[in-house]
């Protein structure tokens, strides 16, 4: 099985943008991001550090694979 790359907060924050979401707000070190997608405000927080955790980076994958197919995840966020 591949691993999870190493990718920094601003990293995830542009792949997430490549999907349609922007970012709203920024509280702390955590940024918020959002698009609306089909009447329906999709949401992710998005640590905003220089390295991400893997268990929080799957945690992220987690939480986003309810508004994107996680085959596209594994594209940007798993070594190929």
């Amino acid at each position: 099985m591949p691993k999870l790359k190493v990718l920094s907060g601003p990293e995830v924050i542009k792949i997430f943008s490549g999907f349609g979401f922007i970012v709203i707000s920024q509280k702390g070190s955590h940024v918020k991001l959002r698009r609306n997608f089909s009447d329906m405000k999709q949401t992710l927080l998005i640590p905003n550090h220089k390295e991400l955790d893997r268990g929080t980076l799957a945690k992220i994958i987690d939480q986003s694979s309810k508004y994107i197919p996680l085959e596209d995840l594994k594209k940007e966020f798993y070594n190929q």
